[in-house]
């Protein structure tokens, strides 16, 4: 009889569920199922129902476990990623109060502000916290709701966050790891707790709200009957802490050691590292997040990747094979089109008013196949704004593993090195999240049977690189993208007062 794990990915378009061997960590089958924001909210509002979350599982989860031809008894453990910072609220009997506020809503900048400014302004709260307190997180959509939906915010009786949630669906259990409840900009990173001053800056009272913390190598519970019925899996299966996407994605990527760096090129764009303490950016730029490993996990996020280029791709009616082509045959720099990809506002740098931006648009330019290059150009330049303040903050990448949508572009991969003047890798195992929620599962379910493991003994010997994708950079190339990321950061600098009168503009 085989020894079988799930991973989950509840991400912001899809859930998908993987069934991994824990022999040798081959992954049997895989399934999907997509689904969509709430339409007509207003400007920066970004929001899901939770029930799309548990549906979305329940259907993949049920797919792949019927195309591995999976029996119950054969499954012993599941590990759950999701998107980070999105704020589900419950009610005292466990229902689901409003659609969930996820980690893209911009709508909560005046929050962040009087947060902010009640802990003591930018350095007090990075002192409090380890992280400055931004539109993407947590805490400010808290506050929202106490300002904006008061009769709501009179019900909440647990903050979750979607992992968690899906977690609560699996095991009956309301609790949160260190590496997800970071991204709270709740959580004092460094001493792994809840921070006493960023409660009381929302609500002295939030405190009996939010849940037990439990630590990255322990398991959140186990399957309820409930669930397990609907899944067709017996009752009792280890479910593990699970995480944060990024959390999982560095698990996934064999990103559990100093010196790999890993870059997720999905809707949103993300690149950290794995370290031994906390790497505390004093500009705030840089998340200080706790890892899924209890470790640290600097990270960088741009809330615009390939919304930038799916944008483009889909204006122009072409496959993906064709919007490869077209781009590889403008040079490097687009000729000097260059965008500024805040489509939907942005994290790094802090830009939530932030809009798109084509650059350099003249006779010459003003052609699809220059529009597609540079907006894959423009995506990996914003990602480099934050590699980059990476390296000024000791974390310099030996090598950077590729991963997403964008990493399956071979084009693409050979700009991410030239970009990022990096060796530029990817994995055999292209889902991250997913597989990482797998492999932590593993992990947990190893040492509940009594053995002794490292994370990283379980990265060794699964996660492999596809060497047949490697990128290195061009010298010439990569000097002419070190001078476009000087202009596309003087311009983000210059048109913040612009961003936010266009904000006002398209809100009334």
């Amino acid at each position: 009889m085989r020894t079988l794990l799930i991973g989950i990915d509840s991400g912001t378009q899809s859930t998908k569920a993987l069934v991994v061997d824990a022999r040798d960590g081959k992954v049997l089958a895989s399934a999907s199922q997509e689904y969509e924001l709430i339409a007509n909210l207003p400007p920066g509002a970004k929001e899901q129902h939770p029930s799309a979350w548990l549906e979305a599982a329940g259907s993949a989860i049920r797919r792949a476990l019927r195309q591995a031809k999976a029996v119950a008894s054969e499954v012993k453990a599941i590990g759950v990623s999701g998107q980070q910072h999105g704020f589900v609220a419950l009610d005292k009997q466990g229902e689901v109060i409003r659609p969930a506020k996820l980690w893209c809503d911009t709508t909560t900048g005046a929050e962040c502000d009087e947060i902010t400014e009640k802990l003591g302004g930018l350095k007090q709260a990075i002192r409090s916290l380890g992280n400055a307190v931004l539109p993407g997180f947590t805490a400010p959509k808290i506050l929202w709701l106490k300002k904006n939906e008061p009769k709501n915010y009179q019900r909440l009786a647990t903050v979750l966050l979607p992992h968690d949630y899906l977690n609560f669906w699996l095991t009956g259990e309301r609790v949160m790891e260190y590496g997800d409840a970071s991204g709270t900009a709740l959580l004092d990173v460094r001493k792994r707790k809840w921070s006493s001053a960023a409660i009381e800056a929302i609500d002295p009272e939030l405190a009996g709200k939010l849940p037990p913390l439990i630590s990255s190598d322990k398991p959140a519970g186990t399957l309820q009957s409930s669930t397990a019925k609907l899944l067709d899996l017996n009752p009792g299966v280890l479910v593990s802490a699970g995480g944060g996407d990024n959390m999982m994605g560095a698990i996934g990527t064999g990103n559990t050691r100093a010196g790999v760096i890993t870059a997720s090129f999905g809707t949103s764009g993300t690149i950290y590292a794995c370290a031994e303490k906390p790497v505390v950016d004093p500009c705030g730029e840089i998340a200080a997040f706790c890892d899924s490993t209890n470790r640290w996990l600097p990270l960088l996020c741009t809330m615009n990747v390939t919304v930038a280029t799916e944008m483009a791709r889909e204006d122009f009616g072409w496959t993906h094979e064709r919007f490869a082509a077209e781009s590889a045959r403008v040079p490097a720099g687009s000729n000097g089109l260059l965008l500024l990809p805040y489509f939907e506002g942005e994290r790094t740098p802090n830009v939530p008013e932030g809009t798109g931006v084509w650059f350099g648009v003249n006779r010459k330019t003003f052609e699809a196949g220059h529009f597609a290059r540079a907006s894959m150009e423009g995506v990996t330049l914003g990602m480099n704004y934050g590699l980059r303040r990476l390296a000024e903050l000791g974390v310099k990448p030996s090598q950077i593993r590729a991963t997403g949508g964008g990493a399956k572009s071979k084009v693409w991969r050979q700009i991410m090195a030239d970009v990022f003047d990096a060796e530029v890798v990817t994995l055999k195992v292209s889902e991250g999240a997913a597989y990482g929620a797998a492999l932590q599962a593993l992990w947990c379910w190893r040492l509940q049977q009594g053995e002794k493991l490292s994370i990283s003994d379980v990265t060794d010997q699964f996660v492999e690189l596809q060497s047949a994708e490697r990128a290195m950079p061009d010298r010439k190339n990569a000097q002419h993208y070190g001078e476009l990321q000087s202009l596309q950061d003087e311009l983000s600098r210059s048109l913040l007062g612009a961003f936010q009168r266009h904000r006002r503009l398209v809100s009334r």
